[in-house]
């Protein structure tokens, strides 16, 4: 079935990001192949190779490096956001498929996340479909994020403060199947943890001010 991320305040933001497909992101991908920055294939898909494309064009503009073709990164490429619904379609591959997952998820990314790059937002949502895929913990979204403390945002509340269109697309993107976390099943901020088990850990990558583990 077909996915569509939910909006919030009932706005379409038309944001191209990973995992988006159409024409728009054909067009982003001519732009970026004519001036130097992309070397893969014109086929419609937001993958790997465009997003690093997008950061790159972006890095060297002066743009906020997220890779995401958001206003500022459109307006720099003379692209127009004026997309239709199949630019913002989805089909999940892991985790969840609806949207009260995706909202949950989201909750859990600002609460956890917020401040991070877009990047450490996605990677953070993909931790906990992580742990749903791992038979050491619960096998539901929900029962990921409410494990008795597993997570500070559910312990301090801010998971309840409502998530903010970049963390409704993190989500989506990592029920999509992107793990910029490279399979991690743990993450902390080094200069806030109080764990000395957490350290123990074998460190995957570092995104941000965080650190993805085993």
């Amino acid at each position: 079935m077909c996915f569509e991320m939910p909006k919030l305040a009932e706005a379409q933001t038309g944001n191209l990001y990973y995992g988006a497909k159409g024409d728009k992101v054909a067009e982003v991908q001519r732009k970026l192949k004519q001036w130097g920055y992309y070397d893969g294939p014109v086929d419609a898909s937001y993958g790997p190779k465009t997003f690093a494309a997008v950061q790159l064009f972006q890095r060297k503009n002066g743009l906020k490096v997220d890779g995401v073709v958001g206003p500022a990164t459109a307006a720099a490429m003379g692209v127009s956001l004026n997309v239709g619904k199949s630019t913002t379609a989805y089909t999940p591959s892991r985790g969840g498929s609806n949207r009260n997952d995706v909202l949950l998820l989201a909750r859990l990314i600002h609460g956890e996340a917020r401040g991070e790059p877009y990047i450490g937002k996605v990677a953070v949502g993909a931790v906990v479909l992580n742990r749903v895929e791992s038979p050491k913990f619960p096998n539901t979204i929900a029962g990921v994020i409410y494990q008795p403390g597993a997570f500070t945002a559910v312990a301090d509340g801010q998971m309840w403060l409502d998530p903010d269109q970049e963390s409704i697309n993190a989500a989506v993107d990592a029920l999509n199947g992107w793990d910029p976390s490279g399979g991690a099943l743990y993450y902390y901020n080094p200069a806030k943890t109080t764990s000395g088990w957490i350290w123990s850990r074998p460190v995957i990558t570092v995104i941000g001010k965080h650190r993805f583990a085993r």
